[in-house]
């Protein structure tokens, strides 16, 4: 049963992030709001293949691994129809089609930005 003042609570957050300090915050952020970390992946391949996988509610996505594009993941949660936004230094204009009118949290965050964008992705 889900509590009104955690309307995160249990939810089920894949994180794709591959700066260390960034990842270990948002993590702090997410375990806060109740969630669970299904998985935090740092490399483009670890994050493939917990996009392919793991039971996710919602996924949150660095833009750039290591100099990589997250993109290749965003299709596979796209395909699964899993609801999934990015976070990015670089705001909108990192995003490439067809993922370009998806939701950004613009590094620097407050926790309180990740989770009002984690529950309009939600809710829809």
């Amino acid at each position: 049963m889900s509590n009104p003042d955690m309307p995160l609570e249990g939810r089920r957050v894949l994180l794709v992030e591959d700066e260390t300090l960034v990842s270990m915050l948002m993590e702090d952020i997410l375990m806060d709001f109740g969630c669970i970390l299904v998985g935090t992946a740092a490399r483009l391949e670890d994050a493939l293949a917990r996009a392919r996988e793991a039971a996710i509610d919602i996924a949150l996505l660095d833009v750039n691994l290591a100099g990589k594009r997250s993109f290749p993941v965003a299709d596979i949660l796209a395909e699964r129809g899993i609801p999934f936004l990015f976070v990015s230094g670089y705001g909108e204009q990192a995003l490439e089609a067809p993922h370009q009118n998806r939701p950004v949290i613009q590094k620097p965050f407050s926790p309180e930005s990740i989770g009002e964008a984690i529950q309009n992705v939600l809710n829809g």
